[in-house]
């Protein structure tokens, strides 16, 4: 192996390991925001006495998922029981590595660039699309392997719930393709640099958008989709039988998935890292305008958290039947019709992209 080739190994496991622990204290501190936003919205404090104004919560939480005691089901199956959540978490933390969250920068006072993302694929989008709906199989393992009544629903629901969900989601994509020519996420935010930096997709194809958006809340099971642990009527769903830190990847995952479907919705529709006029201020490929790029991508997806946690705090949720209907008579169709208008739009513009 010459040096270079283990320089370009070390710097890929220390660009893994920052994105894995920037990761998880965004997770962690999503949160206490979440905890946080609720209690404003419905008149309360919430967690506000571990550190100032509760921000060493998310570490006590940590201690207490160690620290309890950990129950197995005697009925359980076993090995699937416990592989199930290790799924879930190993699908939802294996996109984070192909999204460029930032320009090829130049590192200050040396000649060297290094790109803003730890793996290039050609296929980016087909890889995110693909690894996420595998973990579906976390949520539908551990309802069965469970061996409880409750569980299962909460399986069968999430399986059937992310399979109806995942179409949508995936034609809503379409029109961005259709749009770049591509399924390169790079080539996608790099397409979307034309009027300096602010020729965002969501301009051609604001009904994907949408259409994308509530799907993907479906996709991670949140209000007001959250019905496989839906707790008025499955007590926790799938996750019923799990505790201390099995229940803790479970959660990981769902606040992870939150953070996947924020940075996919940023990429592809708000422009990725481009911020408006950046180029012109700070110059491309100088390490400010790297900076920036990468600054405007972290507080596009903050803002889509929010937009999260805002909906919890707001919808109640769907009946189970609802949910189906809503998904296949509504949003399919929804999908479908955003492909043909960004359809007609690229045949009467031809020279738009």
């Amino acid at each position: 192996m010459d040096s270079q080739t283990a320089i370009d190994i070390a710097l890929k496991f220390a660009a893994i390991t920052v994105a894995f622990v920037v990761v998880l204290l965004v997770v962690a501190y999503t949160v206490l925001a979440e905890r946080r936003i609720l209690g404003f919205i419905q008149g309360r404090l919430g967690p506000n006495r571990v550190g100032p104004g509760g921000m060493l919560q998310p570490f006590a939480d940590l201690l207490k998922f160690i620290l309890k005691e950990d129950i197995v089901p005697d009925k359980s199956t076993r090995f699937v029981y416990f592989l199930a959540p290790v799924i879930a978490t190993m699908a939802a933390l294996m996109t984070m590595i192909v999204y460029p969250f930032g320009p090829e920068t130049r590192i200050p006072f040396t000649d060297v660039t290094i790109p803003l993302v730890i793996a290039h694929f050609d296929v980016g989008l087909l890889y995110v699309l693909g690894i996420t709906s595998v973990g579906v199989y976390g949520i539908m393992l551990a309802g069965w392997s469970s061996n409880n009544k409750y569980s299962l629903m909460g399986g069968l629901r999430a399986s059937a719930q992310m399979i109806s969900y995942e179409l949508a989601l995936g034609l809503s994509l379409i029109g961005v393709i259709l749009l770049a020519g591509t399924l390169d996420l790079a080539q996608i935010v790099e397409l979307q640099s034309g009027w300096h930096g602010s020729r965002w997709f969501i301009i051609f194809h604001p009904l994907g958008f949408i259409t994308y958006f509530i799907a993907a809340i479906a996709e991670t099971n949140r209000v007001p989709f959250d019905l496989p642990e839906a707790e008025t009527e499955l007590v926790a769903g799938f996750h019923t039988e799990y505790s201390a830190m099995k229940f803790a990847l479970f959660f990981l995952a769902e606040y992870i998935n939150m953070f996947t479907v924020s940075m996919l919705a940023t990429t592809l529709f708000l422009g990725g890292w481009n911020v408006p006029f950046a180029d012109v201020i700070f110059g491309r490929g100088t390490f400010l305008f790297g900076l920036v790029g990468a600054i405007g991508f972290l507080l596009k997806v903050i803002f889509f958290l929010f937009v999260y946690i805002w909906i919890r705090g707001t919808l109640p949720r769907f009946r189970f039947d609802q949910l189906m209907n809503f998904g296949w008579k509504i949003l399919l169709p929804f999908a479908l019709l955003s492909i043909f208008l960004t359809s007609t739009l690229l045949f009467l513009f031809p020279n738009l992209f």
